[in-house]
């Protein structure tokens, strides 16, 4: 086969340089020419920013440092690629590059938006007979992609949300006073990561005592007077999972009440959010006199490969794999899914479908999956997700802390 190249795009997460992976080793393992890293995803691409991955990735053991190394290793954009006709300027400059590095097959791994890039290129493709294939790889740990099962990323956010509640759960009883934590996770329109603050709750954890998320209208008396009930009932230490998302009836986010001037937003339009845990403490601090502490994971739950699942790890690297076995036989246009076959034992099967069906679609958490009324999820959520967090992934360990592998 002739040359390829892969770029990341979007949010890093623990296992997007798994796919990473899985696109290089597969593509060397059916031989391929040269396999190109875009610097910085299609924006790196358009300034000419790329590099020969075989001087960085130079054998099977830095395929494996790589698959445990978090974030993302080629760099990242959130770059809104223009529709062709709108500024076609832009796309025979891309075109242009691809050329000359005599790409055959392009691979772009990440979520909604990334999808909606690889969507443009292969229509322009198309348009103007470009034999070049166009696939992507799917990455949000946000779990909201379309049509596919689940979203590499996402078990290993989940796995770390579940094991840092239990432990924000276990501080929160030391002292034996009252203490409300309110633990604010990532999650824009869709819950799926709050959502995994359940996977906290087993026989030796009470798990969180309220969840919520976006897909619900959030209202501060139905909050206040849980956390009365609760307070009532001898519940002295609340445990609290928000969503970042969270909106009020009316649409206003949360994190803006009492808040002045406009929040910043990013190339796709998207408002920059957080502080909504902040927002919560200081006003369940003021009416219930209780101690209170609000609690932000923001970045630490995109890209914690030291408590990785296994499982998702493995699953971003068959992605890959997956990419450019469909991109060899010709596929064009397409993304990754994943189907879950079964349960018990749980298998999944990997197929590419057409990236119409993903790009710009957004997955929310089921309605039946909420229980709006004590402000928890099922455990038909639960099961869904206990699978995607199991096994661990060990470590290469240098001077007693991980080692990466990174651009040089």
């Amino acid at each position: 086969m002739g040359n390829i190249i892969v770029g990341q795009s979007g949010g890093p997460t623990a296992v997007i340089n798994s796919s990473l992976a899985g696109v290089y080793y597969t593509a060397k393992d059916c031989g391929s020419g040269k396999v190109y890293g875009m610097l910085n995803g299609i924006k790196g691409l358009l300034e000419g920013r790329y590099v020969d991955l075989s001087l960085h990735i130079r054998d099977n053991l830095d395929v494996e440092v790589l698959r445990r190394t978090p974030s993302s290793f080629l760099g990242s954009c959130r770059y809104k690629l223009p529709h062709h006709h709108e500024n076609e300027e832009v796309f025979a400059k891309i075109f242009d590059i691809l050329k000359k590095l005599e790409i055959e097959c392009f691979f772009y791994i990440g979520g909604n938006d990334s999808m909606d890039t690889i969507m443009k290129l292969s229509k322009y493709a198309a348009e103007v007979n470009s034999p070049i294939r166009f696939i992507g790889v799917p990455k949000t740990i946000d779990n909201d992609l379309a049509v596919t099962d689940h979203s590499p990323g996402f078990g290993s956010a989940a796995k770390y949300i579940g094991t840092t509640m239990k432990e924000v759960i276990r501080d929160g009883v030391v002292y034996g006073g009252n203490q409300i934590n309110i633990v604010e996770i990532m999650g824009r329109h869709a819950g799926w990561l709050t959502g995994a603050a359940a996977l906290s709750a087993g026989e030796d954890c009470e798990g969180a005592d309220m969840i919520f998320m976006p897909e619900t209208p959030f209202c501060f008396e139905g909050f206040y007077e849980r956390i009365n009930n609760l307070n009532n009932r001898g519940k002295k230490s609340l445990v609290i999972a928000v969503s970042e998302g969270i909106k009020l009836e009316n649409g206003t986010f949360v994190c803006e009440y009492l808040s002045q001037g406009e929040k910043a937003t990013d190339a796709f339009g998207h408002v920059s959010l957080g502080g909504t845990a902040h927002v919560l403490a200081n006003l369940v601090s003021e009416k219930f006199k209780a101690k209170t502490r609000a609690i932000e994971l923001s970045i630490l739950q995109r890209a914690a490969s030291h408590i990785a699942s296994r499982t998702d790890n493995d699953e971003a690297f068959i992605a890959g794999g997956h990419a450019v076995k469909g991109a060899f036989e010709g596929k064009t246009g397409m993304t990754v899914v994943f189907e879950r076959v079964s349960e018990n034992p749980y298998t999944i099967k990997t197929a590419l479908v057409p990236v119409e069906m993903i790009a710009n679609v957004e997955k929310k958490v089921p309605a039946a999956w909420i229980n709006e009324a004590d402000a928890t999820v099922s455990q038909e959520m639960v099961d869904y997700m206990r699978p995607l967090i199991q096994g661990e992934l060990s470590q290469i360990m240098v001077g007693g802390l991980p080692r990466h592998l990174i651009l040089k």
